[in-house]
């Protein structure tokens, strides 16, 4: 059967019909698994923008199950990623009646501990609630039952739970060999299964924390494969971006402290002043902290490296709290071969001071664009550092990378040179103290020398919290270093209903350095003319009014009372949601209308989500995290209202830089970065409206500019092809068809 053409897979009497009921042929749908299909057997990168509806995903299942091979499939989500897994994938596996293994590897965080979990049954003080008693018991049934400790698996548990950190394991907690259940540890398990699969199921994080990773000689994370396939790639050039830089916060040092001193104390009383060491940690992160209350004037309270206000305090607090967290990576890697806990300590230790590192504060003057990676890793080494890291160069490695199994904890920022650094001394024969820990320099060694396999222009920038700062950096492009991670003979097929602007993936593209992709669209079959209605109202102020909101919402009002479904307002900042909400609110009482009203931040987003599909007539208010990955089919969703065109913030550091970059080449800013990533960003918020062949509804953009500026038109012609008004006459009579059945 095997031995078939892909269309044939397809046909209204192949396997696929056969075996799965209710399922018709499209022609999209085989035109792409073809184009799939010659693109693994030419070992070829395609870039495919496949429209809502096609069905990407068995495009995409047929032609990698037939080829053969190791196959690795990346998703945007884990909540992707577990449909695909458990759904999808067993039922395409089924028709075609393939012998295919299949694996779901995750990010560690995801996987229960048998060790931390154990640790917090001994220790009562730790639970602070009743609930957490409760959950506690729960989570230990599940351990003790559960093949494979997927915490996803224990849903009665909420997703955002504190108690799931104490009982999972981190890149920098986990004793990987020394650890006593390492038979039992559900992560080892699961790369184990990885290894062994055919096809493995990952999510873009892990990805790409697997790619920097193999730059420092961890191999066993993921499978090498023949077929890399990225699912939701629309989502890849953010992420890279995510993992290629670093970041560091107050809190986090101050756990730190808090670690070494009981750690210290526990295992290695007499080695050191535990608490005077934890103790010059702590001053040096809070003094850091009160230098940068300046930022407090600025937008969004943070600012670039560069644009530091009264920067002179700012850099000495740095130095010290450098000269700190070094002199305390020191003390713990001299005596890190004591107890596994020392040996976590001290990776965290090593991992702080890489980030920290990348702080350096040369060059601070006439700084124009930003150091290079490289030079943030050589000129950020403090004098003792750098002595331990010439110490090291001279000595065999000796940290045993096949057995390490410390590797990533998924979602939590950039891992470029921070994850060798973490690695310490657990694993080496250092005798105690030996050379200021020669273990802990080799790690430190391999950071800097993988921070510089990255390079290219970085931006810097600090962040005020409420109660913590937070240092970032971030590389300018990713292309560079993704691009670079396609093996020669490795098929590379990234997919998405939104990588194209008008017909062009150049944007996309280049963002990720695939200057030979093949690239081809396939459109929806959806009747979208008759299906929806795009409607920009007439006269509402410039977006930027103060009045603007007020008249957005007293526009949107005659449409829910008309509309018989939910609503989902998305708005493009976290501020508009709150005023948008608010007024709504206020026109909902003095209207009498009893509507539940949902907004984002009052509770998780799945929680929203499933509160949405059983309410009647409910308003779900969002941001950002809501403009994708949704599906509200049917009559649950019949009205999508976006405030503004989702322009990124020109305040953004790293999107600041890049548009000062694209103007110091000579280049347009907005024509080349800002329009095209708004225009993927509207595409996806649109998207939310028809998800099936029966939906139906309304999307309203009350931006105008969508249709009386120039650049206008190519937003809204990469929009689906709705019918179009800007009469809200229209929009009711639209309704009102719908009502009467008369469409």
């Amino acid at each position: 059967m095997l031995d078939l053409e892909i269309s044939q897979f397809f046909a209204e009497d192949g396997p696929l019909a056969t075996a799965l009921p209710g399922y018709s042929p499209r022609p999209a749908q085989i035109e792409l698994s073809q184009a799939i299909g010659e693109a693994i057997q030419d070992r070829a990168t395609l870039v495919a923008e496949a429209g809502t509806g096609i069905g990407k995903t068995w495009a995409y299942l047929v032609p990698a199950m037939v080829a053969g091979g190791k196959v690795v499939i990346s998703t945007g989500t884990r909540t992707l990623q577990d449909q695909l897994f458990s759904r999808d994938l067993p039922r395409v596996r089924a028709a075609l009646g393939v012998p295919v293994i299949a694996a779901l590897l995750k990010g560690r965080n995801n996987y229960i501990c048998h060790y931390h979990l154990e640790r917090l049954q001994g220790d009562e003080r730790a639970l602070k609630s009743r609930a957490e008693i409760a959950q506690l018991r729960q989570i230990q049934v599940f351990a003790g039952v559960s093949k494979t400790g997927d915490r996803s698996d224990l849903g009665n548990i909420p997703e955002d739970a504190d108690i799931w950190q104490r009982v999972t394991s981190t890149r920098e907690n986990c004793l990987g060999q020394e650890c006593p259940r390492i038979r039992d540890c559900f992560v080892v398990k699961a790369r184990r299964q990885a290894q062994e699969a055919d096809i493995v199921v990952v999510n873009h994080a892990l990805f790409m924390a697997d790619l920097v990773l193999r730059e420092e000689g961890v191999t066993d994370l993921l499978p090498e494969a023949d077929t890399v396939i990225f699912d939701e790639a629309h989502q890849l050039p953010d992420t890279a971006t995510r993992f290629l830089g670093s970041s560091v916060s107050t809190h986090q040092l101050l756990d730190f402290a808090k670690a070494m001193e009981a750690a210290g104390l526990a295992y290695a009383r007499e080695a050191a002043k535990w608490a005077d060491v934890s103790r010059h940690v702590e001053t040096a992160a809070r003094e850091l902290r009160l230098t940068c209350a300046p930022l407090d004037r600025m937008p969004g309270r943070k600012a670039t490296f560069e644009a530091f206000p009264d920067p002179e305090p700012f850099d000495a607090a740095l130095a010290a709290l450098r000269e700190a967290v070094e002199a305390a990576t020191r003390a713990l890697a001299g005596v890190a071969e004591k107890h596994p806990d020392l040996a976590a300590v001290a990776r965290s230790g090593a991992d702080i001071a890489l980030r920290l590192a990348r702080w350096a504060t040369p060059a601070r003057e006439g700084a124009a664009g930003g150091q290079t990676d490289e030079e943030l890793a050589v000129e950020g080494w403090g004098k003792d550092m750098q002595a331990i890291v010439e110490v090291a160069a001279k000595l065999p490695p000796t940290v045993d990378v096949k057995s390490d199994d410390s590797a990533v904890e998924e979602g939590v920022g950039a891992r470029a040179g921070a994850d060798a650094g973490a690695r310490a001394a657990s694993d080496t024969d250092a005798p105690d103290g030996a050379n200021d820990s020669v273990a802990t320099a080799q790690a430190l060694l391999q950071g800097a020398a993988s921070a510089s396999l990255f390079s290219g222009p970085a931006v810097r920038w600090v962040e005020l919290g409420q109660h913590h700062v937070r240092l970032h950096s971030a590389p300018l492009s990713v292309a560079r270093a993704f691009s670079k991670f396609r093996k020669p003979g490795q098929a590379w097929i990234l997919t998405s209903a939104t990588l194209a602007v008008q017909a062009d993936f150049s944007h996309f593209t280049r963002q990720l350095g695939l200057r030979d992709a093949r690239t081809g669209r396939w459109e929806s079959p959806f009747d979208y003319t008759r299906q929806g209605l795009l409607f920009v109202p007439r006269g509402l102020p410039e977006p930027q009014s103060p009045q603007f909101l007020e008249r957005f919402v007293d526009t949107l009002l005659p449409l829910l009372e008309a509309s018989p479904g939910g609503t989902l307002v998305l708005c493009t900042t976290l501020r508009a949601v709150d005023r948008v909400a608010t007024l709504l609110a206020e026109a909902f009482e003095d209207l009498g209308h009893e509507w539940p009203l949902l907004k984002q931040g009052e509770a998780t987003r799945r929680d929203l989500l499933e509160r949405f599909c059983k309410l009647d007539h409910p308003v779900l208010v969002g941001s950002a995290s809501f403009w994708e990955g949704i599906d509200l089919p049917g009559d649950v969703l019949t009205l999508v209202a976006i405030d503004k065109l989702p322009f990124a913030p020109p305040d953004d550091p790293v999107v600041e830089a890049r548009l000062r970059s694209c103007r110091e080449r000579g280049g347009n800013p907005f024509a080349e970065y800002q329009l095209p990533e708004a225009a993927i960003a509207l595409k996806q918020g649109a998207g939310r409206l028809i998800r099936t062949e029966d939906d139906w509804g309304v999307l309203m953009v009350g931006d105008g500019r969508l249709v009386e500026k120039p650049y206008g038109k190519r937003l809204w012609r990469g929009l689906p092809p709705f019918s179009r008004t800007r009469e809200i006459d229209e929009v009711l009579a639209f309704y009102g068809r719908r009502e009467r059945g008369e469409v």
